[in-house]
């Protein structure tokens, strides 16, 4: 085996050769200790456990120093992460990235699409779009609504029937104890709606004076396929809320 341009110092070890020609874009300074490290097997950085797992901390240069790269971790193909990830800067990825801990993120991540198989925490949700009718170079924005509860709701128009079909699903997703409905009857008439009976699959209506019905419905529930939201807890994180009574 034979190394080539190996430089050992006692804070750093610099692998391949000198690239004087390569600098930072952002402040045309150029790095000469950049070079090119290949390995065809594992490398293992820090103490190895069982052979396989092992700790690997990249920082940027010093912030005093004048030498200063874009990226202080890039990665170009796919990678998996076991373990805890805190992200304070830029991250580029090009492949697929596997998660398998908590990632901390402190500033702005944007995703084309994106799925999630547990709760998203966030100060503020909502959707940022071109405008759909002033067009480019103008935005919508949108927020969530707020509530204490991981609530569901069905809407529509009811017309010469008395029976709110509420979706198959609803029997599975949501608590039936849960359930609220809102009517809003629809012209000049005098109407006199009641919710006479109700449950997770439909909503029984009736008009006193026997007039045909025609309103639209709001119906709200909590869904049950999750725990229900612990609204107030002590901590400094929703990581560290109790479970809900």
């Amino acid at each position: 085996m034979s190394l080539r341009n190996v430089e050992l110092q006692t804070v750093a070890l610099h692998v391949g050769s000198p690239n004087y020609a390569l600098v930072n874009t952002g402040t045309n300074i150029p790095l000469p200790k950049a070079g090119v490290l290949t390995c065809p097997g594992i490398s293992i950085f820090g103490d190895a456990i069982a052979g396989e797992k092992a700790t690997v901390t990249i920082y940027p240069p010093h912030k005093d120093s004048k030498q200063s790269s874009i990226f202080s971790l890039y990665v170009n193909g796919d990678s998996g992460f076991i373990g805890d990830i805190s992200q304070t800067g830029n991250h580029s990825l090009d492949g697929n990235s596997v998660i398998r801990g908590n990632l901390r993120i402190t500033g702005t991540m944007r995703a084309g699409f994106a799925t999630w198989s547990s709760s998203i925490v966030a100060t503020s949700k909502l959707f940022d779009i071109e405008h759909p009718s002033k067009g480019k170079g103008h935005r919508l924005a949108h927020a969530s609504l707020e509530g204490p509860e991981i609530g569901v709701y069905y809407r529509g128009r009811l017309k010469d029937s008395n029976v709110i079909q509420l979706p198959a699903y609803w029997k599975d997703l949501v608590r039936e104890d849960s359930i609220t409905v809102q009517l809003q009857p629809i012209g000049d008439r005098h109407f006199h709606l009641n919710v006479t009976e109700f449950d997770n699959e439909k909503i029984i209506i009736a008009e006193a004076d026997d007039k045909p019905i025609d309103c639209f419905y709001h119906v709200y529930g909590e869904r049950k396929d999750v725990d229900r939201l612990t609204v107030e807890y002590q901590g400094d994180t929703i990581m560290e809320q109790g479970k809900p009574k």
